[in-house]
């Protein structure tokens, strides 16, 4: 989840030189490129059409609807840590879903875990907001909300229809349909544009190696072995790590509710992953 959090991060470097969709695009782009180059290279198992087709829902939730909608609200104004504190929210849709959908059973300490860790998000919140200007608007709520519900059926469509799927070539389907979906919404975005500078090459670089291909990997990997609730649950750590890293390079406050948030957000987690032991 260090790794997952510094995407809020990078999505306020990135904004300052490029367009919010049409970043995605390009990174997406190149991440499904190089992941079949590899996947070519290691020879390994090509995805059945049903599975292409499952991919490509997966990715256009999971990454265009998901991503596009945090990148968006940063865009216009929300602040990073705000956007990572809404987001950290879908762990909760995912378990209850999860449940009704997939039924999948948690244990009494599981569900203590998730309210923990909704709780521990909360805190953070509260942390947050007060004394600041978050940059909280109809707009930027509207595209979080996207977010959530994205990241949350993207995570139940991949834990029950892509546990089968070859991992390199599943995920590399997953990027190329989103960044058809990203370059469709780019073009219909006004004010998109990409200015090459060192800091839109550098978060390009971060983004790309770090989140689009060992993050997301990951997490794709996870998902194939444990219960979506279980996956879901780790990112109840991205607010407050994503708070943390705000206040060491935008000098943004992290005030004691936020530390106080990280811990409970950590108990929830635990209880969460290991509450069926």
């Amino acid at each position: 989840m260090l790794l997952w959090s510094s995407g809020f991060v990078v999505a306020r470097y990135a904004m300052e030189d490029a367009g919010p969709l049409v970043f995605l695009a390009i990174r997406l782009a190149i991440a499904a490129v190089l992941l079949a180059v590899f996947a070519m290279a290691m020879r390994t198992a090509r995805p059945t059409r049903v599975q292409t087709g499952w991919s490509a829902v997966v990715g256009i939730l999971f990454h265009a609807l998901y991503l596009g909608g945090v990148f968006v609200a940063i865009s216009w104004g929300l602040a990073a840590g705000v956007s990572a504190l809404i987001s950290g929210l879908h762990p909760v849709l995912t378990a209850f879903l999860g449940v009704v959908l997939l039924r999948e059973l948690l244990a009494p300490r599981q569900w203590l875990g998730i309210v923990l860790g909704f709780t521990g998000v909360l805190v953070v919140v509260v942390d947050k907001l007060h004394g600041t200007d978050a940059g909280l608007t109809r707009g930027t709520l509207i595209a979080s909300v996207v977010s959530v519900v994205g990241m949350s059926a993207g995570t139940l469509v991949q834990r029950r229809f892509g546990t089968d799927t070859p991992l390199l070539w599943g995920t590399s389907v997953q990027y190329m349909a989103a960044a058809g979906v990203l370059a469709v919404a780019a073009a219909l975005h006004e004010g998109e544009h990409f200015e090459v500078t060192s800091q839109s090459t550098f978060a390009m670089l971060w983004a790309l190696l770090v989140l689009s291909i060992a993050a997301v990997l990951l997490m794709m990997w996870l998902l194939q072995r444990e219960e979506a609730a279980r996956v879901s649950s780790l990112f109840f750590l991205t607010p407050a790590l994503s708070a943390a890293e705000a206040a060491i390079l935008f000098d943004e406050r992290l005030g004691p509710l936020a530390l106080a948030g990280l811990v409970i957000s950590l108990v929830g987690v635990a209880l969460t992953v290991r509450g069926s032991n």
